[in-house]
């Protein structure tokens, strides 16, 4: 019986993982960011939805549509303030730019995580379930708001495949992280392709926060966990791999659930860390990384 809660458990986990690292996969990928503020976004987003839906009382459907935007503007800000200025700049080398994106998203990530916790609080919080009810799966009680998150998600990845692979906005995305400099000789201007990468992150950090509020729950401690479970799930799935991105959220999400379960919730991470260690060692590539 155990073993069928972990199961269960640990697909609607994993389903959250999921979601929140290809946003992270999608923007290394196609503009070669690796944004470190990435738990901050989340953050915004659950926080927001949570207050909007509790303690503002517009209920929790308005709520959580609100903190998904609240993500996406907090996502727009990153770009536009953060990262763009650091990539246009003329006083910074080229080849130290990337470091200086890295420096840049992780301290906007540590001022949106102090900010949250000025305006709202830094105890854990915990969003009203999208739906009420429970549900026996072969013995094993499991709230529907479980089962609804693991579907919003998958269904949002779905979307996101559909647009990726049958418009030509997302066929622009999937040039643009193979060559981007051929992109641009056939017209198309990376600036857009690039503010398209983040409106698509921000949409997806924000959906993945409101969620994981409603779940597990959230609070300002949390903002570097939520950035250090996404980066270990891109590296362990391969840098810029969606599939291998998939899989790595599986892995962990499971790995996560069996040691909370079995062992102790406080070790939950260690499993995770320890796997992540022995990739870099034996696969630096990751899952199925290119290179």
């Amino acid at each position: 019986m155990v073993w069928l809660q972990i199961l269960i458990d640990g697909f609607a986990i994993s389903s959250l993982y999921a979601l929140g690292a290809i946003g992270f996969t999608l923007i290394f990928g196609v503009s070669g960011v690796l944004n470190l503020a990435h738990g901050g976004v989340m953050l915004v987003a659950a926080l927001m939805g949570w207050m909007l839906a509790g303690e503002a009382r517009i209920g929790t459907y308005l709520g959580t549509l609100l903190g998904v935007l609240s993500g996406l503007a907090c996502a727009y800000v990153t770009y536009l303030m953060v990262v763009r200025p650091i990539q246009r700049s003329a006083a910074i080398p080229r080849e130290e730019k990337e470091i200086f994106v890295l420096t840049g998203t992780l301290l906007w990530g540590i001022m949106i995580q102090q900010g949250m916790a000025y305006l709202f609080t830094d105890n854990p919080v915990t969003m009203r379930p999208l739906i009420s009810g429970v549900v026996s799966i072969a013995g094993v009680r499991t709230p529907l708001n479980e089962i609804m998150i693991a579907v919003i998600c998958w269904v949002v990845i779905g979307l996101l495949w559909v647009f990726v692979n049958r418009t030509r906005a997302g066929k622009a995305l999937l040039a643009a992280s193979i060559n981007p400099r051929g992109l641009t000789l056939l017209g198309f201007e990376l600036s857009r392709v690039y503010l398209l990468a983040w409106s698509i992150y921000g949409v997806l950090a924000g959906v993945a926060g409101v969620l994981l509020a409603s779940f597990l729950g959230v609070s300002s401690n949390n903002t570097g966990q939520l950035t250090a479970s996404a980066f270990s799930i891109v590296v362990l799935g391969g840098l810029g791999s969606v599939s291998g991105s998939l899989m790595a959220a599986y892995v962990v999400g499971y790995l996560e659930t069996i040691t909370a379960y079995l062992i102790a919730p406080t070790l939950r991470p260690l499993p995770a860390l320890l796997l992540l260690v022995l990739v870099v060692y034996v696969r630096p590539q990751g899952f199925l990384g290119r290179r």
